[in-house]
């Protein structure tokens, strides 16, 4: 068996982003830029009225000034002539600040009187002016490469002009469960079966991620079936199984996609739950072999799963991230197997983060799961502690799942 970070690290190592591809903007929320979005023009344009008032020069703008108001420039509407000695043009919000004027005398710091107004508050020079490129000029990188999109990129991509961005194509992951003894939610449920929960739950996940799921029909324990699967995937990004993959008679899962050419990089990690976990290559897709037990599945799809999707879309691939709280109730030690130990998060009137184990940690009890808000890490051979300890976690609320 290998460690949790050496299986990461290899399955990591083998994967690339996908290529990239030009979306409409109004397409690329939640999706990775594959290079620097540059702007095409210059934010503000020219300088700039931040408030409705009036253009003028500062040197006229003393306390009880009487000014001449020559003309209007609302926004979109430039003031075509140029401010003189005495003079003042009505503006608004977003207007051009006309040549000549260096101060925006507020509206109501004001008093208009036909075609004069009235200084009520000395101005001051520059004040209430958004200079030209204050937010950004013609061909600086406004968002890098390699972000995910948000509805913020989605506004400042607008802004700088771009109806199109280049972004990485997103994750194409085929979702296998196998088993006789499984059945899709809603269909038939055989003698001594269960409810598959698994393909859901992981496109969910996949989802979640920015991938686009495939989920496929379950795959009997035969080695035709599961080997056809060879044949369904080209093209896609990862294939994900779950179950099979144990040491059981009908494990079937590494020796029919063998068959079909698959190279196997690993099997098992010294990690509860869901040590049978596999990583190969079939082909030119990657292979992530999941144990079939929900619980397990999904913690895998936490710790292995998701720093793919990370890689395959264009970003930098990492761990989830890890937090630290106080234990709730004692735990025991660990043996040479890691622990992801299921756990509630709270909050004590001392304001600490408080995390407590749920007391059954079966990888079948998908509820608990469910209701979990946090995996409590435990490294192999850990010492017991009590209530109190500071452990690290993983804040299942934190990755968006």
């Amino acid at each position: 068996m290998i460690s949790v970070e050496e299986a990461r690290g290899r399955i990591l190592d083998s994967l690339r982003p996908g290529p990239a591809e030009i979306v409409a903007l109004a397409e690329a929320w939640n999706r990775v830029t594959a290079q620097d979005v540059v702007a095409r023009l210059t934010q503000p344009p020219a300088d700039m009225s931040a408030m409705d008032g009036y253009a003028l020069r500062s040197a006229d703008g003393g306390l009880d000034a009487v000014l001449a108001v020559v003309g209007s420039a609302p926004a979109g509407h430039p003031f075509a002539g140029r401010v003189a000695v005495g003079q003042a043009v009505r503006l608004f919000t977003g207007s051009v600040v006309p040549d000549g004027a260096d101060a925006i005398l507020l509206q109501e710091d004001a008093t208009r009187d036909g075609e004069t107004v009235r200084v009520n508050e000395a101005v001051v020079a520059g004040r209430h002016i958004r200079r030209a490129g204050q937010d950004f000029a013609a061909g600086d990188v406004v968002i890098q490469a390699g972000r995910r999109m948000t509805a913020r990129d989605v506004g400042l991509a607008a802004a700088a002009n771009h109806p199109w961005v280049a972004v990485h194509r997103c994750p194409r992951v085929a979702v296998l469960a196998t088993g006789d003894e499984i059945a899709m939610p809603g269909e038939p449920i055989p003698s001594g079966g269960i409810v598959s929960s698994n393909s859901h739950a992981l496109a969910a996940l996949v989802r979640a991620a920015g991938g686009e799921p495939m989920i496929l029909p379950i795959a009997r324990d035969d080695h035709d079936v599961i080997g056809a699967v060879a044949d369904s995937v080209a093209g896609m990004d990862m294939l994900v199984t779950t179950g099979g993959a144990s040491v059981g008679d009908h494990d079937l899962v590494i020796s029919a996609l063998q068959a079909r050419g698959m190279t196997l990089d690993f099997w098992q990690i010294a990690m509860r739950p869901g040590k049978p976990l596999l990583f190969g290559q079939l082909g030119a897709t990657p292979v992530l072999g999941l144990p079939g037990n929900p619980v397990s599945a999904m913690v895998c799809a936490i710790l292995f799963l998701l720093p793919a999707l990370s890689r395959l879309s264009g970003l930098p691939a990492a761990p989830p991230p890890v937090s630290t709280a106080v234990l709730g109730a004692a735990v025991k030690a660990n043996d040479k197997r890691a622990d992801h130990l299921r756990a509630v998060v709270s909050v004590d009137s001392a304001g600490r983060t408080v995390v407590t184990p749920f007391q059954v940690q079966d990888s079948a009890m998908l509820r608990r799961l469910a209701h979990a808000d946090a995996l409590i890490l435990r490294a192999p051979h850990a010492p017991a502690l009590p209530e109190g300890a500071e452990v690290g976690i993983i804040r299942l609320d934190s990755l968006g799942l």
